[in-house]
């Protein structure tokens, strides 16, 4: 169906086209007017899926910078899936809260533009566009509440680590440039093949700049400060979408430039991801336990989820490679349906997201605190969610790649982190207290999204074999 050059930003053009209609919806809506604007991004987010199918097996390209290969397409769909969610569970939050709609959307939809780009992107220029595309979209989305002090502090804290991360990956771009002559992925990756026996300290430089940057963005240890306070300032559905988007995005491209490009110098950078994927589990597991904010408690948790991501990358074999993205997939619903049951209990004036917000919520909203069980359950890696399946695969790469180490410290930090999620199982179900602030009803959409994340989480981790073939195929396409 698709043959031009153009094919491979069909799906980011519907995605913009959406925003923009947001935008436009949202200027000529009159004062009081109320305007589905959230149908808008449904509709470019559906289209945007629909467009990724018929492009694959295709391996379209566009002009070379932009690749539409089974990798980034199956990133596409993980980025789809999350952004239909997040729409679902924004609607009644947005009202609520009195946060602008059509901002909200179009901010939401350029951001997601921009995570596609990065998924297909294959070129570090497009990756660092990409991902300022991104960023930027977020940083405003976090501060979005403006009456609220602490979402403004958190977007300025966001905004000034996120620039000066930036300024890494754009002296990495500049490093890698003056080595390869080039910032083509495919060109780079056949240089480097090439001269792999050769002591070069500027490809060392290059590679060392390039990976402050990524680990930023997924927040890994020591490069995670900006989490817990970004996580905890923004809108709890804001702080849903970026701590699975940004993350999936991010990933995507970290895996696509050091399992590609810099492919032939796995022995040079293998040790520093070694080192930052066991520090970021401690580090994420440790803290998380002593947290009482239960946003900041998932902030840690995001960080200590990045370290068993980066186990995925070091392994570099085919389980390895295949969990990564299976990984991505199960974290992305379950994290979702953690913070939508967040989202979705807040109130204008009371964000309801300390732990003892959540004491005898099995009484009054059983529902809603079995939902929520669920989905730390799957966050701990408990059977039979997606959470257990994708660590499975992730510590069976670890050990197959020889990985013994990181292997055993990726169990005991898991372990550890079931204790901090059973903590809030047990305020909920154990606990005998009816907090006053509580939204008398959740919405219908609010309550489907839940549904649908709690579904993929028990399908993903009870017939995980279709993703997981599906992921393997995926990856093996580029690595």
């Amino acid at each position: 169906m698709f043959n031009s050059s153009f094919d491979a930003v069909i799906p980011i053009v519907c995605v913009v086209l959406a925003a923009l209609a947001a935008m436009a919806a949202e200027a000529f809506r009159g004062k009081g007017e109320r305007m589905p604007i959230g149908l808008l991004g449904l509709v470019g987010l559906v289209a945007a899926g629909v467009s990724s199918a018929l492009l694959w097996n295709r391996n379209a390209a566009s002009f070379g910078v932009l690749v539409a290969d089974n990798f980034g397409l199956f990133v596409t769909g993980i980025l789809v899936v999350v952004g239909i969610l997040t729409i679902l569970f924004s609607s009644e939050v947005l009202e609520r809260d009195g946060i602008p709609a059509g901002e909200y959307y179009a901010l939401m939809l350029f951001s997601l533009s921009g995570m596609i780009m990065m998924a297909m992107a294959n070129d570090l220029l497009v990756v660092f566009v990409a991902l300022e595309i991104m960023s930027i979209a977020v940083y405003v989305l976090t501060g979005i509440r403006r009456d609220k002090p602490e979402a403004t502090e958190a977007s300025f804290k966001y905004f000034l680590l996120g620039a000066f991360s930036s300024a890494f990956f754009l002296y990495g771009i500049a490093f890698t440039f003056g080595v390869a002559g080039t910032t083509r992925l495919d060109a780079i990756g056949e240089l480097m093949a090439a001269q792999a026996m050769v002591d070069n300290p500027l490809v060392l430089l290059a590679m060392g700049l390039l990976m402050v940057g990524f680990c930023f963005k997924i927040s890994v240890v020591p490069f995670h400060m900006w989490t817990p306070d970004a996580y905890q300032g923004a809108p709890a559905i804001v702080t849903g979408f970026m701590s699975t988007g940004v993350k999936a995005a991010a990933f995507a491209a970290f895996a696509r430039v050091f399992l590609s490009a810099f492919e032939p110098y796995i022995a040079d950078w293998a040790p520093a991801i070694w080192v930052l994927a066991a520090l970021t589990m401690i580090v994420g597991t440790v803290v998380g336990v002593a947290q009482v904010n239960l946003k900041r408690m998932l902030a840690y948790s995001s960080i200590a989820h990045g370290g068993y991501l980066l186990v995925g990358l070091l392994s570099a074999n085919e389980v390895g490679k295949a969990a990564i993205l299976f990984y991505l997939a199960a974290y992305a619903v379950t994290n979702l349906a953690a913070f939508g049951v967040i989202a979705v209990l807040g109130a204008r004036d009371q964000g309801n997201d300390e732990l003892r917000d959540y004491a005898g919520l099995w009484h009054s909203r059983p529902a809603l605190a079995t939902l929520m069980t669920v989905s730390l359950l799957s966050l701990g890696g408990l059977p039979p969610t997606a959470g257990f399946i994708g660590k499975w695969y992730i510590f069976a790469a670890a050990v197959s790649a020889g990985y013994y180490g990181l292997a055993i410290i990726g169990v005991l930090t898991s372990v550890i982190s079931v204790f901090f999620y059973l903590r809030v199982v047990v305020m909920m179900f154990m606990k005998d207290r009816e907090v006053a602030g509580m939204p008398a009803q959740v919405s219908g959409l609010g309550m489907a999204a839940l549904a649908v994340a709690i579904a993929a989480i028990f399908y993903l981790g009870i017939l995980p074999t279709q993703v997981l073939d599906l992921a393997a195929r995926s990856i093996s396409t580029i690595f």
